[in-house]
């Protein structure tokens, strides 16, 4: 279902009478980025706020709503929280740290919260919605009613409240009520098509499927990129035998979500029921790719397996299934009679007795509510499409199907001197100062720039300065001309002349650490390069089930050895025993050498030299997620959100939520 938690969206006006100026415009700034949506921008204002006076209790406040517009829950509860220590009677504060709790699955916290907002201001409406909210997710259905009815009572006009009472009606098996609040939905705004999507349903259950058509149709014209509705319109196809244009329209959802599991499990199974084996194999095999601990795909694929006359791999995904399951007593059954096909008449008679002992203790358990017991029922069918409905929402392994998503997600990569500047400048008063660095850089004849994402420089510019880097190193061969027509051809790819370059510069001068620098990021980058066209690029691999492993794109693994680039940077610091940006380099090199607490170490020392690493926090926080720490793993990447890493949100909305079923 999707997420409809209430947050405000205007910003209360609050009484500031902070007597300096700069104060009151920056909190206007500040505000008005969060009202243009541009979060970033407004956390990179509170952070001066802040450290300006750390005792505005508002700038916290308001730090923490942008920060969880951008999914960074953690983050958000710590600032509300700091902004409660300040002012204890702050009312929104704890309004939103109890929604922000709710998001992060603590219910209680979020409930004492809200006590809280109400002992304050027991006239505030908005805390009885985000108390439903939170009812709702505790699977108190009759208080998430009563709180969502109170709401009403006071806005009696808004569909959001209507739609999600109809759910929590759902979710008590009362379909009139349900119906009846998504009504009043789309009479309040008949352009929005969750109501209709949501009317559909309760029309399906009822076997109306006229209806529940009409209402698709509906919803679609009014968004014809609506998945949800393109899918359960396929349900409705489906049931109707019109087997084409419930294919039709599951195509479409996976036009708009490629990856969308759920959708490819049952276009699988209806490719195998009109007997397009092949398409079906490769569907689920997709869905597999997915989510590999799924029980379901693996059992209903046998049965591909089966009537393609392929008993061996048939036997295999039983084999799967019931190792995933070991109760599932349709796969003993199931596993016995392909035995028996291929003669091994033994041991299927070993699978028909387990089937059987299996099906007794489900006739045992048949009264007490077992969620799994029902996977002994041999009375049940397993190759039913799968729906969005009341059942399929609750949390069983069912749900993985939907929620599952593998992404690679790459470390920042390394620091090193080049002729380019950054892509995005770093705030002043955030930037790094070591003065060996910044009297380093300060180059007469070509500039340099310490930088891990460099700006865009056209092909043309890059071959000029090589050029004159050429002029230059032929009127004075020196070590410092034989670094920079390094760079110069680094920039370029060049990489094995790059490397000749270097190894030159350190003949003649072999105490430079930038010259070390830069040759261990020009190895590491040559590996890195190497590895990519033989397909067997290195990342951490992250997925939403709570696995974390490091993989290679390819089956064949092949490993690289960075020790020269990692002899480089332990060289450079013993030059330079405290330049930040070294111990950064080796936290790279030790997390793609996995000596994952070593790399942990060198981004801590060098966050402790350079507090502002954005870069730092982010990659520590990617290691920590990977060693199963989200704890640790979500403040570090809070923190490099709050530090201007961007991409640090994507991680947050994938690793760092805990995810529900409003």
């Amino acid at each position: 279902m999707r997420k409809t938690l209430f947050l405000l969206t205007f910003l209360f006006c609050t009484s500031i009478a902070y007597a300096q100026y700069d104060k009151q415009s920056f909190f206007y700034r500040g505000r008005q980025a969060l009202m243009d949506n541009k979060y970033p921008q407004a956390i990179n204002v509170f952070n001066l706020l802040i450290k300006t006076d750390s005792t505005l209790h508002e700038a916290y406040w308001l730090r923490g709503i942008a920060k969880y517009n951008l999914n960074d829950f953690i983050g958000a509860e710590v600032d509300f929280s700091r902004a409660i220590r300040i002012n204890p009677v702050h009312t929104y504060s704890y309004y939103y740290r109890a929604i922000t709790h709710s998001r992060m699955g603590k219910y209680e916290e979020a409930l004492k919260d809200l006590e809280e907002v109400k002992a304050l201001r027991p006239d505030f409406q908005g805390l009885y919605y985000s108390r439903a909210i939170t009812y709702f997710l505790t699977q108190q259905f009759e208080n998430a009613v009563n709180d969502f009815s109170r709401f009403i009572r006071y806005q009696p006009k808004l569909p959001e409240a209507y739609l999600s009472r109809g759910i929590a009606y759902l979710y008590m098996k009362d379909t009139t009520s349900a119906l009846e609040d998504y009504n009043t939905a789309i009479l309040l705004n008949k352009f929005e098509p969750e109501g209709y999507i949501r009317r559909a349903s309760i029309y399906a259950m009822r076997e109306e499927n006229a209806k529940a058509m009409e209402n698709l149709n509906e919803a679609i014209r009014l968004d014809s990129l609506n998945s949800l509705a393109y899918f359960n319109r396929a349900i409705i196809l489906y049931n109707d035998k019109d087997i084409n244009g419930a294919l039709s329209d599951l195509q479409k959802v996976l036009t708009l979500d490629p990856d969308n599991a759920l959708t490819l499990y049952n276009r699988a199974l209806i490719r195998s029921q009109i007997g397009d084996y092949d398409n079906a194999l490769e569907d689920y095999e997709k869905v597999i790719e997915i989510n590999p601990n799924n029980v379901l795909v693996y059992y209903n694929r046998a049965a591909v397996y089966i009537e393609l006359k392929r008993y061996r791999q048939a036997i295999a995904d039983y084999d799967k299934a019931i190792n995933l399951y070991p109760d599932f007593a349709n796969a003993y059954m199931n596993r016995a009679y392909v035995k028996s096909q291929i003669g091994l008449v033994a041991a299927a008679n070993d699978d028909q007795k387990i089937a059987q002992t299996k099906i007794k203790e489900y006739k045992d358990k048949i009264g007490n509510d077992s969620t799994f017991s029902a996977y002994a029922d041999t009375s049940k069918q397993f190759n039913k499409l799968l729906a969005f409905d009341a059942e399929f929402a609750r949390k069983d392994f069912n749900n993985d199907l939907l929620q599952y998503r593998k992404v690679d997600i790459r470390l920042k990569p390394l620091f090193k001197l080049l002729t380019s500047p950054p892509v995005k400048e770093q705030a002043f008063e955030r930037q790094y100062f070591y003065a060996a660095l910044e009297q380093y850089k300060q180059q007469e004849q070509m500039p340099l720039y310490m930088v891990s994402d460099v700006a865009n420089t056209s092909a043309e510019e890059l071959v000029r300065r090589d050029s004159v880097a050429t002029v230059h190193l032929a009127e004075d061969p020196s070590a410092e001309n034989y670094f920079k027509k390094g760079i110069t051809q680094f920039q370029l790819r060049r990489f094995n002349d790059a490397l000749n370059y270097f190894n030159k510069a350190l003949e003649a001068d072999p105490d430079n650490a930038f010259y070390y620098l830069n040759r261990s990021a020009l190895q590491s980058e040559m590996i890195d390069f190497i590895a990519s066209i033989e397909n067997n690029v290195q990342v951490l691999a992250l997925d939403d089930s709570g696995i974390t492993r490091t993989v290679m794109q390819e089956q064949s693994v092949k490993t690289y050895n960075y020790d020269d680039a990692i002899n480089d940077l332990n060289t450079a610091a013993r030059i330079l025993p405290n330049l930040s940006y070294i111990y950064y380099n080796l936290g790279n090199l030790r997390c793609l050498s996995n000596a994952y607490p070593e790399a942990i170490s060198n981004y801590t020392y060098s966050i402790q030299l350079y507090p502002y690493f954005g870069e730092a926090y982010y990659n520590r926080g990617l290691i920590h997620i990977y060693l199963r720490e989200p704890e640790k793993g979500c403040l570090d990447i809070s923190k490099a959100g709050e530090l201007g890493i961007e991409d640090a949100y994507g991680v947050i909305k994938k690793y760092c939520i805990k995810q529900d079923n409003l």
